[in-house]
């Protein structure tokens, strides 16, 4: 990888983190979330007694790696996680963020993923390679080298920049190329908060809300948006053709409900029309619907295995888990024809539940079975069918699933 970009993370190490942060909080979110891995790798029956070997492909300041070595480390799990980037600077981060936990599972190397076919590391049951594709010369190589290293029954998480929710981007990277190129990067950085305070209303980048965020978090934050060196995005169709490339397939896009085009829309006339979509072009329509999907977060896995790989309610012995809070504790919110409502980046959505969601919220605690949810909720002056029961827990489970609330996991009991 050419200097540029490991000079950028050298001096801008990305997200900004302060490990001391480390004990007031544990920074979650997705890929590499271990409820989501084990639902969309593992169809919820990963034995987390078992060894479990993680690579962390491009890790920056740790997000991912504190998040997933704290989580393997909670359950008790064997786990040898390898943290490998070319950053000096975002490495000691990640480091000290692991010693701040004392979080002894993990393994520091120095290096891009572009190394890995020399570096002799074995396969992984998990890869986690989240925003460095799309910083990579050759993207498919780069993910060909990642497939290559990942165990016939295991998976990677992925996160890529989405090109139509980054509009108004590319076109000031380009303005600041023809203004800046060859400058200091303080000289750059000056000139960019410059431009920003001058830009027309009409700015494709001032209209953009979406993109907004990375201003929050100082330097760092504005030159990984604006001046980095080599920076691409993907619409939903050119995600599903890289994965495909490297002899993956796609298991779950992260949030579902924001790849289903009834997130939207409510016209009966429209929705028929959608009906008969398959997955990619529903995914891809949502995407063009929506707008503001500025990244693509997804779950890969060996094109042979996708259709066993994600866990399914049709098993009666599977667990509902619920990412966070308790089931009692949504119970409690709803109100009677109660909904549950979504928002992401200037949309809210709003999705009907069943008739008997409090009740079954009510006895999930992340341990019972459907089944013994069923049998819970029958008692000797109340019969409640089975088929009954399944057709609300299915429609329940749609719906937080959909938002990224549920997952599930097999019974080992």
């Amino acid at each position: 990888m050419p200097d540029r970009v490991r000079d950028q993370y050298e001096a801008y190490p990305y997200p900004p983190r302060d490990p001391r942060d480390e004990a007031k909080r544990l920074v979650e979110g997705s890929p590499s979330h271990i409820l989501e891995i084990e639902h969309y790798v593992f169809a919820g029956r990963r034995d987390w007694s078992q060894p479990f070997r993680a690579l962390i492909a491009g890790g920056g300041t740790g997000d991912g790696l504190i998040m997933l070595a704290q989580q393997l480390a909670d359950r008790g799990c064997p786990a040898e996680i390898v943290y490998l980037d070319l950053s000096d600077a975002a490495r000691e981060i990640a480091t000290a963020r692991a010693k701040q936990r004392n979080l002894t599972a993990i393994r520091f190397i120095a290096g891009s993923l572009l190394d890995l076919p020399k570096l002799d590391l074995g396969r992984f049951d998990y890869i986690d390679c989240c925003g460095v594709l799309h910083h990579l010369p050759d993207p498919p190589a780069g993910l060909a080298i990642l497939a290559d290293a990942l165990a016939d029954d295991g998976g990677i998480g992925l996160m890529v920049y989405g090109s139509i929710g980054r509009t108004g981007v590319y076109h000031l990277q380009a303005v600041l190329r023809q203004l800046a190129a060859d400058d200091s990067d303080a000289t750059r950085l000056d000139l960019t908060r410059r431009l920003l305070k001058q830009l027309p209303v009409t700015n494709w980048f001032a209209r953009n809300p979406m993109v907004r965020d990375h201003l929050d978090v100082g330097e760092a934050g504005l030159y990984d948006l604006l001046l980095h060196s080599r920076d691409r995005a993907y619409t939903v169709p050119e995600l599903y053709e890289l994965v495909t490339s490297a002899g993956l397939a796609i298991s779950a896009l992260i949030e579902p409900w924001r790849y289903e085009p009834a997130s939207y829309l409510n016209d009966a006339a429209l929705l028929k029309r959608i009906a008969p979509l398959d997955r990619l072009q529903r995914a891809a329509t949502a995407e063009l619907l929506a707008g503001n999907l500025k990244a693509h977060i997804c779950y890969a896995v060996k094109s042979a295995r996708v259709a066993a790989a994600v866990a399914q309610p049709s098993d009666p012995q599977m667990v509902p888990v619920l990412r966070e809070g308790t089931g009692k504790e949504f119970a409690h919110n709803l109100k009677p024809g109660g909904a549950l409502t979504a928002r992401a980046q200037g949309i809210e959505a709003r999705f009907a539940l069943p008739r008997l969601a409090g009740p079954i919220l009510m006895q999930i605690d992340g341990q019972r079975t459907q089944q013994e949810i069923h049998a819970a909720m029958t008692t000797a002056g109340t019969r409640l069918e089975w088929s009954v029961f399944k057709e609300e827990f299915d429609r329940l489970f749609a719906v937080f699933n959909g938002v990224n609330k549920m997952f599930l996991r097999r019974s080992r009991d």
